[in-house]
């Protein structure tokens, strides 16, 4: 998962808004009490913080593998 993936991942599960609160507010105790932004500026891979934030806010399963990516061959505008 890239940084960007991630993103496109939070933003999807939690909306803009919201999700911008959880990465930078939201304490992930299996991230050594860091926040998602956090663990990010440390280097922590992308998809570790993913899993780690869905684990804390009970994300089911069937929604925190292949997210973030986009369509083969589409670019995302804007």
């Amino acid at each position: 998962m890239r940084l960007s993936e991630f993103q496109i991942a939070v933003d999807e599960e939690f909306g803009s808004g919201y999700g911008s609160v959880i990465v930078k507010d939201l304490v992930l105790p299996t991230l050594a009490g860091r926040t998602a932004n956090e663990a990010l500026a440390d280097g922590v891979a992308p998809r570790e913080v993913w899993l780690a934030l869905c684990d804390a806010t009970d994300v089911p399963e069937s929604r925190r593998h292949g997210v973030g990516r986009r369509e083969p061959g589409r670019r995302r505008s804007g």
